[in-house]
């Protein structure tokens, strides 16, 4: 085919915009497809250019086209030199995404039309890259047709969020949306029909498992949650909806706090805590609005563009509304679903922590915070500097490390001899998206934070880490980490059972070596935190100094429910039968060699 063919093949096929009208028109009563229709068969392409190569070539074939009078003429070209380049779709928008733009205008016309009329992927893509850049808000409706392709949401998204959010938010749902409710306010937002969509924000369950915190703030941007709460009257589903998606997105259970992501974070709060007072005294209610208040006191939600002193008047707000009768009322009762009796513990354990004013707000201060057991019980340690929350604002990957692995160890202790500590880890792993590493001495007088590292691994590169070098009174230091290591007011039984036991093995780690056992991980079940868990591996030959490191090996977990017993008492017999009876004869074996474990007649775990 020669090169006139070839561009009048690429040209004349119908467009990708026209493609997608075309299948949304034909959909019975506006429906949205999930995951995005299908793209026509495009060109192939062999990608055979590294990203660094893409970069050059897509910038030399396509920058002198970006101040061209002729925009059909210039997007027929863009078409053939993407074409012969045969790159991915990817390298085209980074590349685009950098290139000098001489002429704005002439950048827009030629993006316009590329997005409108574009036949291949690679020219609607570079664009999308130059709308991400000089698009207006005429573009949207355009875009939002081009978002119902497969392939296309992410770079649509991009382009939406910086000309309109909610636009951009339906997109990202109309694609990734789960459940029969939250695809009935898609659509419902998607026609335009605020009563009804008013209507779907109601009906959708918005607990952890079925709302991540992305999705939550996808979901306030789609419905505009700040204006929805200032319409009159917002009424007390809407209300207690709203509570909710702001608690799902200060969850750190994600690779991001998304309420730091979410713009109108600020006004949401501003409008929706003098509404809380029309909650019904529930205690759903009251743990949302305690984890309100604790993202408020400490978290990520502190770290929001607040005006002086609104913060401190929300939280003021929200201590008077917890502390009516009616609620402080509520978790006196004693449920009978286990699930609402730990939600009522923990608010008896957490209701005035949120609501102590410490004397001051300079220097360090160390909380630990446990979030809604709803929430899979978010244990974490949260350092203030200053008043301002680290891990969330020098990290943002993942909450703080546990209070076992900061303060129960004494990791935070400052002596003369220098020691790197890991204070946060991401949520997905230090080896997928890095921690944070400070280096903490005791200079004289001051102890010092310093050598701040955020390893990551080289495949995902972060940006360099800058943070100062922080100086604390050794004094005050000391006596902050030594209030915040005794402090066990967080902490319910069976964790405090964990600690305990943990303590004693610190101090006599014979007691499982004996066993030629090696202590592992202790704490509470997952899906239990009413029971206390002892791991341990048994490494024949251990107790003599003749481990094998290639030898077989058996991994042990030892379950003490909680039975009422106060936990010093329950830890102190734990340790003691640890002392007297071999702990492989009482745990159960959950992992390791399955055949070294039927030599040994211990059974092997069902699969669950």
């Amino acid at each position: 085919m020669s090169a006139q063919e070839e561009r009048s093949a690429l040209i004349s096929r119908p467009s990708l915009y026209a493609h997608a009208l075309r299948l949304h028109r034909a959909e019975p009563d506006g429906h949205l497809p999930r995951r995005g229709y299908p793209l026509p068969e495009q060109p192939e392409r062999t990608g055979a250019l590294d990203q660094a190569e893409s970069l050059v070539a897509v910038r030399d074939a396509l920058v002198p086209l970006l101040t061209a009078p002729d925009t059909e003429r210039a997007a027929a070209e863009v078409h053939l030199r993407l074409h012969e380049l045969s790159v991915w779709d990817r390298h085209i928008r980074n590349a685009m995404a950098t290139v000098p733009l001489v002429d704005e205008t002439a950048a827009r016309a030629l993006g316009r039309r590329l997005t409108r009329e574009g036949t291949s992927t690679a020219a609607v893509n570079a664009g999308l890259a130059l709308l991400a850049r000089v698009g207006e808000p005429e573009d949207v409706p355009y875009l939002r047709v081009l978002g119902l392709l497969r392939g296309f949401t992410r770079a649509v998204v991009a382009v939406l969020t910086a000309l309109d959010r909610p636009a951009a938010a339906l997109v990202w749902l109309t694609d990734r949306a789960e459940g029969r409710e939250l695809r009935r306010l898609v659509e419902a937002l998607a026609a335009g029909d605020d009563r009804a969509a008013r209507t779907r924000l109601a009906e959708i369950p918005l607990d952890a498992r079925a709302t991540p915190p992305g999705t939550a703030r996808r979901i306030a941007e789609a419905v505009g949650l700040a204006d929805l709460l200032r319409e009159e009257p917002a009424g007390s589903r809407v209300v207690a909806q709203a509570g909710r998606l702001l608690s799902r997105m200060t969850s750190q259970r994600d690779y991001l706090a998304e309420i730091l992501n979410y713009g109108q974070a600020v006004a949401a709060y501003d409008a929706l805590i003098p509404l809380a007072a029309q909650l019904p005294p529930t205690l759903d209610h009251y743990a949302t609005l305690l984890s309100l208040a604790l993202d408020l006191h400490s978290g990520p939600s502190a770290l929001l563009d607040w005006r002086p002193g609104q913060r401190e008047m929300l939280l003021e707000a929200l201590e008077s509304l917890l502390g009516t009768p009616s609620r402080a009322a509520v978790p006196d009762r004693e449920p009978t679903d286990p699930l609402a009796r730990r939600r009522a513990h923990w608010i008896r354990r957490t209701a005035r922590q949120p609501f102590r004013r410490p004397a001051s707000s300079a220097g360090l201060r160390i909380t630990v915070t446990v979030r809604d057991p709803a929430d899979a019980e978010t244990v974490e340690t949260r350092i203030l500097i200053d008043g301002r929350p680290l891990v969330p604002e020098a990290f943002g990957r993942g909450p703080g490390n546990c209070p076992e692995y900061l303060l129960d160890s004494g990791r935070l202790r400052a002596t003369a001899e220098p020691r790197q500590v890991q204070l946060a880890e991401a949520y997905c792993t230090e080896g997928c998206c890095g921690a944070l590493y400070v280096t903490i001495c005791r200079e004289g007088g001051e102890v010092v934070w310093r050598d701040w590292r955020c390893p990551s691994p080289p495949k995902a590169p972060q940006p360099p880490l800058r943070l100062s070098e922080y100086r604390f009174d050794a004094a005050a230091y000391d006596a902050e980490v030594a209030r915040a290591e005794q402090d066990t007011s967080w902490s319910w039984p069976a964790r405090c059972t964990a600690r305990r036991i943990a303590a004693g093995l610190r101090e006599r780690p014979d007691l499982l070596a004996r066993w030629d056992a090696q202590q592992g991980w202790i704490g509470t079940d997952f899906t239990d935190p009413d029971t206390t868990v002892v791991s341990f591996t048994f490494w024949p030959g251990l107790a003599a100094g003749r481990k094998r490191k290639d030898g077989p090996w058996l991994q042990f977990l030892w379950s003490l429910p909680d039975d009422g017993t106060p936990p010093e008492e329950r830890a102190t017999a734990a340790l003691r039968r640890l002392a007297t009876a071999d702990p492989k004869t009482y745990a159960e074996v959950r992992g390791g060699s399955r055949e070294y474990a039927e030599q040994l007649g211990f059974p092997w775990p069902q699969a669950r």
